[in-house]
Parts: C-alpha cells; structure tokens; sequence
C-alpha cells in the first residue's frame, strides 16, 4: 500500500482511534508453495493493550478452514480493514480555474494494515476463556452463556473450531481525503459527498473534516 506523506497517520492514536470502531476485514495468509495469498473474510476483536507494542487482535474459525495448512507453515500475515471509503468523480477534483472536465476521479478511504504473528489456540480452557472475550466485545453482558470447555451449552462446539490470538508486529495506516488539495478542491468534494449522500459518502465526508480540522 502506497502512503504518502499527507495521508499518514500523524499518531498511533488516530488510527488506533479509527480501529476501535471497526471489527471486521480480511485476514491475508501467504499461500503454500505455488499457491496464491488465502484471503478470509472475518470477524475480530482488537485490544490496543494486549500482547505487543502495538497490542493483539482476537478471532476464529472452523476447524475444517483451509487456511491452517497455510498458517502452520508461516505464521506471518495481514489483516486489512478498509472503511470510510467513496468514489470521488472527476469534477470534484478539477483544479481551481480549470475546467470541469479535467479533473481527476479518484477515491477516499481509510485502510489499516496489521501485520501480525499469529498464534492458534486448541487448549479447551484458553480457548474458552479467548471465545469469552471476542464475543464480549460484540453482545451486551449476559445475553449469551459464558463459553466453558466443559458442560452446555457450549463445549460440544470447542472441538470444532480453533481461536487465533494475531500478535501485531507493525502498523500500516492510510488516510486518503486530498489533503494535499487545495482548500477549494477540498471544499468542492466535501460539498459532493454530503450532496450525494451515498453508501459510505457521510462515512468519508466526516474523515476528510476531521483530518483537516487537526491538520
């Protein structure tokens, strides 16, 4: 991903900020020989304070998953989260002065990439304890029984999937509003996103705001 100088994260604490409100992406396992990159689409928990410097994130998946052959012979991997994102038409981006028609399409988003190691969890009681704390981040206290490794309504299931503790090792993180465009090109897109008001348009709309009002 290429990132350049104006769309940097200006701490960890903006995209650690942007993370927290997200829980979903793409886990990206590096292949087994001559096969290409495993993708899977999953559902996560990120703690900023566990495991290493730049903390841990908390998911699983079926046992009879493809991607554990891949994941036992490299453990390296990438999970990408992509959001607040919206197509940006031409017009928008024309520069001041110019016409209309020369102006460039482009796109807006946030993207963070975790590379992470990951660890899988197969011990019973540490998995227990792991499903307990991913689900407590997405349902209210109490509306689902506690996961134990022994008794209902749960432990049937245990054997059938395993938990992946990913350990992040680095922090990739792009912010892509224009912020390298002048303030009337900014103003101009700004002012087309709330107009149109499309899926992800008030999304990318309130990042852009955000990220020049700190600039």
């Amino acid at each position: 991903m290429l990132i350049h100088p104006w769309d940097a994260a200006r701490s960890t604490a903006e995209w650690q900020r942007w993370l927290a409100t997200r829980d979903f992406g793409q886990l990206a396992v590096n292949g087994l020989p001559g096969e290409p990159p495993f993708v899977q689409p999953l559902h996560f928990a990120y703690d900023p304070s566990g495991g290493g410097e730049f903390g841990s994130a908390l998911a699983h998946l079926a046992r009879p998953n493809p991607v554990w052959p891949a994941l036992d012979a490299d453990p390296e991997v990438l999970l990408s989260v992509v959001d607040a994102y919206a197509f940006v038409p031409g017009p928008w981006q024309a520069p001041p002065g110019a016409p209309a028609e020369h102006g460039t399409p482009t796109s807006v988003y946030t993207a963070v990439q975790l590379r992470c190691r990951a660890h899988v969890v197969d011990d019973p009681r540490e998995k227990a304890v792991l499903l307990d704390r991913q689900v407590g981040h997405f349902q209210p206290a109490g509306t689902t029984a506690p996961v134990a490794s022994e008794g209902a309504p749960f432990a049937r299931m245990l054997p059938g999937i395993r938990v992946l503790r990913l350990e992040v090792t680095d922090v990739r993180a792009k912010f892509k509003y224009a912020g390298h465009k002048p303030r009337e090109v900014q103003d101009r897109i700004a002012a087309g996103l709330a107009e149109r008001s499309g899926p992800g348009d008030t999304a990318a709309r309130t990042e852009q705001r955000r990220r020049r009002q700190s600039a």
